[in-house]
């Protein structure tokens, strides 16, 4: 039985990947993040519409746009995010905390591991608030604010996804 618990438990390992803030101004973050912690290589800020990935805002169609800008630090993404317009959970959380702030934290887990990994979300009473279908992976954002202060982000990765990942992690290293 103990053999059988830790192969279900390595088959959903999640792996961190990325550290999201929710921001006012995406360029006054981007000048505090290099100036005063030296994290320069920042991707250049594009708008990101929820229409162009079949984006869900607690199951309906979303109509969000936000200006999205990364970085790559420590073995870690940044991802900034300054919402433009629309209903997102990114709007809802800028609304509650006009500061800006961290917003969520992301893992990474094969695509075909995805649905499991719902499953078994679902089952502790955290269902999908938010949902966007990438050309590289299926992201699916889960509240978890009450259990650990931010929402939780889970990156169901294709193959071509990894590659992609690898890929921007050269380019900003």
């Amino acid at each position: 039985m103990e053999n059988k618990a830790k192969k279900t438990q390595t088959e959903s390992t999640l792996i961190l990947a990325q550290i999201a803030w929710v921001v006012k101004d995406i360029s006054v973050t981007e000048r505090f993040f290099k100036e005063t912690l030296g994290i320069s290589k920042f991707s250049k800020a594009e708008i990101s519409r929820a229409k162009d990935y079949d984006g869900t805002y607690y199951d309906k169609p979303s109509n969000a746009e936000n200006l999205v800008s990364v970085a790559y630090s420590g073995g870690v993404f940044i991802e900034l995010i300054q919402p433009v317009s629309g209903n997102s959970i990114f709007q809802d959380y800028l609304e509650k905390n006009p500061a800006g702030g961290m917003q969520h934290v992301a893992y990474k887990i094969p695509v075909a591991k995805l649905d499991k990994v719902i499953s078994e979300f679902g089952d502790k009473g955290l269902p999908v608030i938010s949902r966007f279908d990438t050309p590289i992976a299926i992201i699916v954002f889960f509240d978890t604010y009450k259990e650990i202060g931010v929402m939780t982000e889970i990156m169901g990765i294709t193959e071509e996804g990894e590659k992609a990942v690898e890929k921007m992690k050269s380019e900003m290293s």
